[in-house]
């Protein structure tokens, strides 16, 4: 299959040129490229080549980057599932994202099994939502239990345990911060433009 790529390149630097408030004649001036051959470039009918573009690119005020369309990678992410005794986690972003997100699987506690253990303590910032089921979260002196559709946000500093309560096993989205940077979404409240 042909790489059709290259035939934007023209039109991009059309664009950027009107976007500069550039005649032909003032492009052609600054480069030393005949106008006729600019418009033959920004129209598809000459082929970009290095001795072209960077002599116009740099006229523009651009970096190369900004003229050739650059192909989006896959963005799917190759789950991966892991245990850490009974708890499943699956994996929902790249191992080299600033910010890991998982789908955690806590199962079900056997009846009449009450306690915890240890709580734990490790460098980070961490967002969980419930999926479903009901999670137990033990946070400093703090004991809660979530719900579906319920969400917590917490310094992964504190002293911290995390266990599904209730009848069944309980489901998470869990996102990650290393660094312990809080986790932002930014949305626009409603009524508003």
């Amino acid at each position: 299959m042909p790489d059709h790529s290259l035939s934007l390149i023209g039109p991009r630097l059309k664009a950027w040129r009107e976007k500069r408030g550039m005649t032909l004649a003032d492009l052609s001036a600054s480069t030393g490229i005949s106008s006729s051959t600019l418009s033959r470039l920004e129209a598809g009918k000459r082929a970009p080549n290095l001795e072209l573009v960077v002599p116009v690119a740099r006229a523009l005020r651009l970096e190369l980057d900004d003229i050739v369309p650059r192909s989006a990678p896959d963005p799917r992410v190759r789950r991966t599932t892991s245990r850490v005794g009974e708890t499943q986690y699956e994996s929902l972003s790249p191992q080299s994202s600033p910010v890991q997100t998982y789908k955690v699987t806590f199962p079900a506690q056997p009846v009449g099994v009450v306690g915890m253990p240890e709580p734990k303590v490790h460098d980070g910032q961490e967002w969980l939502y419930v999926l479903s089921g009901r999670l137990r979260l033990v946070l400093g002196d703090q004991d809660l239990t979530l719900g579906p559709g319920e969400a917590a946000e917490f310094d992964t500093r504190i002293p911290h345990w995390l266990a599904a309560t209730g009848r069944g096993p309980a489901e998470v989205l869990s996102i990650f911060s290393k660094e312990g940077k809080r986790i932002h979404l930014r949305a626009r409240p409603r009524g508003t433009a």
